[in-house]
């Protein structure tokens, strides 16, 4: 009777194609794993180039940091002032002024007052462009030289047939540079060539109808 029992007993077909899928699942799983960790492996030479070549890109990044570094340091050392020298111009332009109210003052004109007055002016002026100076901070020398619009801004053309043209023949306001760079443009008049009488006129005359 048992014999006929154990026998009778049979194994579940639904299991046993559960069972050959987990075991066949299992062993396609571990064989993916086994061949995405030969992917991944690499020889001792190829990881020692791939080192070698992040700590080259690491210095190389450091090297252009310092180098800015030491431009941006570099350049607050040297024009660190430019704002402060651009603003202490007034000074001396309200300086200039000053003395030009001065001197033409009708009640103070030749008197001993204005002329004391008038030195201590010229003695405060030297010591601005001496300061100036001692920072690198130079006037730009203008008069009689050929017109440059990297350093002068011209406001006027007068006519002069004794000088070529683009020559400056006034200077309204003083220039400055800083170091190599332009700390204000200098207000010039420049010469130009006198017009023929005969256009002049006729110019004259076009500005009249005009008015």
């Amino acid at each position: 009777m048992e014999k006929e029992q154990n026998s009778n007993i049979k194994s579940d077909p639904v299991e046993e194609k559960k069972d050959d899928e987990a075991t066949s699942n299992g062993e396609i799983s571990d064989n993916n794993i086994e061949d995405k960790e030969s992917v991944k492996e690499k020889s001792p030479e190829e990881q020692i180039l791939e080192l070698e070549d992040k700590l080259a890109r690491t210095f190389a990044e450091m090297e252009n940091q310092r180098r800015r570094f030491e431009k941006e340091k570099e350049e607050a050392f040297e024009y660190g002032g430019f704002s402060f020298a651009k603003e202490a111009l007034n000074l001396i332009d309200n300086l200039e002024r000053s003395k030009k109210i001065l001197e033409n003052d009708d009640v103070l004109k030749n008197s001993e007052s204005l002329k004391k007055t008038l030195e201590h002016f010229d003695i405060i002026n030297k010591d601005l462009i001496s300061v100036f100076l001692k920072n690198n901070i130079n006037p730009i020398i203008s008069l009689n030289k050929k017109f440059d619009p990297n350093l002068h801004q011209a406001m006027m053309e007068i006519e002069d047939d004794k000088k070529e043209p683009g020559i400056i023949v006034q200077e309204i306001q003083k220039g400055f540079t800083i170091k190599d760079r332009l700390l204000r443009p200098a207000l010039v008049a420049v010469s130009k060539k006198p017009m023929e009488t005969g256009k002049k006129n006729e110019q004259n005359k076009e500005n009249l109808e005009d008015k």
